[in-house]
């Protein structure tokens, strides 16, 4: 299968449509900020000023303190002046701002959730084992996102494809599960983790296609930040942003980073099919090489996501360093060539 299509509904790759642009913050309403008409001598400054006629009649210092608060974030006004209902009401005033502002999370999810929802998005998984967490990440795609997933089993190791063979028949509308004979390359067998991914992107027919690991537990919807921040220009989008470097790679983000890495990450499939290492036998490191050759911006969303992490699933460690130094070694070649 091939990705004959167009872009569809993604649009494309515009800079100033993505995280971390530069701006100043002042200007809520979107235009132009209006040129600052002079001021008459005396006239009011709409900075607490108005109440001030004639020179040494100072303006109030602290207007909150008119409402019994301090404004010093540390204090909350003056008990034996105002009363503990003061005090009360500014408690409920704090507690009215963070739900607020947990308010505007929900509405901007609901509001990027109505932008994406012609924007078709799946989420890759290969399943290599550890049949409990394949349970627990399934679902929790399940219950937060209205995503379809495509997951590959590895050979049934430790009963994983059984349990995903179940999941496929409980959500037979959400969950398409393939099962091959070969089992892991990082668990003595024949299959790599690139030709494991590059058969998912195949037999995807997305948009938008999301690598995510089994041990990756969602508790909200993660997916729709990161599909709107593709939908709007960037060629990925990811939970975690990396620098890499001749040393160890350091975190990054959020906004626009250099790389991503692929415990959740959703990309254009068009554009994954040309960067992703097929030739890798191991994950580690490999989805920074995946991240590097895409041809665009990679963000990482300014809220934090409702994600969680399983304890990583563990394989040999002489595989394991010597398949992420191997990796590693062309991501730094990536690097220097560009």
């Amino acid at each position: 299968m091939t990705d004959a299509r167009g872009p569809g509904h993604l649009r494309p790759a515009r800079a100033e449509q993505i995280a971390g642009a530069v701006g100043t913050g002042r200007d809520t309403a979107g235009g132009a900020t209006a040129p600052a008409r002079p001021r008459r001598p005396g006239a009011a400054t709409g900075v607490g000023t108005a109440g001030a006629k004639a020179a040494g009649e100072h303006a109030r210092l602290n207007p909150a303190a008119e409402l019994g608060f301090s404004g010093d974030p540390e204090q909350h006004g003056d008990p034996e002046q105002y009363g503990e209902g003061m005090l009360h009401a500014q408690r409920t005033w704090d507690g009215t701002l963070a739900t607020n502002r947990l308010d505007t999370l929900g509405v901007n999810v609901e509001r990027q959730r109505m932008e994406t929802q012609d924007v078709t998005a799946t989420v890759g998984l290969l399943v290599d084992g550890w049949p409990d967490d394949v349970m627990k990440s399934v679902l929790s795609v399940m219950d937060h996102t209205r995503a379809r997933v495509l997951a590959l089993d590895l050979g049934n190791v430790d009963g994983a494809g059984d349990v995903l063979r179940e999941l496929a028949e409980r959500y037979p509308d959400r969950v398409t599960a393939w099962h091959v004979a070969e089992t892991p390359h990082w668990r003595g067998g024949t299959a790599t983790w690139g030709e494991s991914r590059m058969k998912l992107l195949q037999l995807d027919e997305s948009e938008v296609h999301v690598l995510m690991e089994t041990y990756v537990l969602l508790r909200g919807d993660a997916l729709t930040p990161l599909i709107a921040a593709v939908a709007h220009g960037a060629v990925a989008a990811g939970w975690k942003g990396v620098d890499p470097g001749e040393g160890e790679p350091r975190p990054a983000g959020p906004g626009r980073v250099r790389a991503l890495t692929g415990e959740l990450m959703a990309v254009r499939r068009a554009q994954a099919f040309g960067a992703l290492p097929a030739e890798a036998r191991y994950a580690d490191n490999a989805d920074l090489e995946l991240s590097l050759a895409l041809p665009g911006e990679l963000v990482v969303p300014e809220e934090p996501l409702p994600v969680v992490a399983l304890e990583p699933h563990a394989v040999a460690p002489d595989y394991r360093d010597r398949e992420a130094r191997r990796n590693y070694g062309e991501v730094l070649r990536m690097l220097r060539a560009s």
